[in-house]
């Protein structure tokens, strides 16, 4: 019969394996850089220290470089928001409105105070759309054809 009880202490095959190891590790480096065309003593060795910038550091995150002029149009979106957005770079330059449900009838909501919008229109664009609060969306006026509307109302092609 066996007894196995815990010991103080490594294990004895642990301590040889260490000593080969430790004994060994030129022929182990010269090894493991042949296999690893020189990355393995590239990446044991100490990097450079990477330069650490003083003082403030500023990102201009507006537009990139593309036209001077934007190239506004009027979409609506697939989720019913009536935004103005830039042709070339994508970017919504004003939120117009949206279309919701009213008493079962889909109608523009220009976006307002009072449509409990937190940033409303600007008061020209608002003067401008203003008798298009509340107009039906239908099969006879369609989004397409409110967004050519309020395109022409606000001068854009």
């Amino acid at each position: 019969m066996d007894i196995i009880s815990k010991k103080d202490g490594p294990r004895r095959e642990d301590v040889e394996a260490k000593r080969l190891i430790r004994d060994n590790q030129k022929a182990i480096t010269r090894l493991a850089d042949q296999f690893s065309n020189g990355a393995y003593s590239a990446s044991r060795n100490a990097k450079p220290e990477k330069p650490k910038p003083s003082g403030l550091m500023l990102h201009d995150l507006g537009r990139g470089s593309g036209t001077s002029e934007p190239q506004p149009y009027i979409r609506v979106s697939p989720n019913d928001r009536v935004v103005m957005v830039d042709l070339e770079t994508n970017r919504q330059m004003h939120m117009l409105g949206e279309i919701r449900r009213r008493d079962g009838v889909r109608r523009l909501a220009l976006a307002t105070a009072a449509n409990g919008f937190i940033t409303p229109l600007d008061e020209p664009l608002a003067e401008a759309l203003a008798d298009l609060e509340g107009a039906a969306i239908n099969a006879e006026f369609t989004a397409e054809t409110l967004a050519a509307e309020i395109g022409a109302r606000l001068g854009i092609a």
